[in-house]
């Protein structure tokens, strides 16, 4: 170790190999970001599509019960699927994509039927079964751009 005054030779020999050697690095977090941003960026957006399918699939089953509960207060509602498609349009008020959803429940992306069933206890039942096909947020390759999510409920007949 070769002192100079009071500056040590072997240290700043060090110090001036880094800096040569730094300034061949850069712009490599850059270029590193630039190749990560892409992926990144998709798997950003499919969370965000598989979050509103979650919500489109939850407010589905929702609607579902919300129709059953109504067709099950008599006989005479229990088929009554235009009562039924009301409550389902009023439970998909909530959703993002309202002003999208028709105003009737007889075609895609909304079906709705009611019928009238006898319940595994024996007793008569209502059944209503609800179809709904999503939208396509963002066309991500590889994912399904619209799911259909069909949900069944069934409630004994209030007597």
């Amino acid at each position: 170790m070769l002192c100079h005054g009071l500056v040590d030779v072997d240290t700043m020999v060090v110090s001036n190999v880094d800096r040569q050697s730094r300034k061949h690095e850069r712009g490599s977090a850059l270029i590193e970001f630039a190749f990560l941003f892409p992926m990144l960026f998709f798997l950003f957006l499919g969370v965000f599509d598989m979050g509103y399918f979650s919500y489109a699939l939850i407010a589905t089953t929702d609607a579902a019960r919300a129709a059953a509960l109504y067709t099950s207060t008599s006989s005479t509602t229990s088929s009554d699927s235009a009562g039924a498609c009301t409550r389902v349009l009023m439970e998909f008020q909530a959703m993002p994509n309202a002003s999208l959803v028709p105003s009737s429940c007889n075609a895609s992306p909304l079906q709705v039927t009611a019928q009238s069933i006898t319940g595994p206890d024996g007793n008569p039942a209502s059944q209503v079964t609800v179809i709904y096909q999503t939208i396509q947020l963002v066309p991500i390759p590889g994912l399904p751009g619209k799911w259909n999510f069909k949900r069944v409920a069934t409630m004994r007949i209030k007597t």
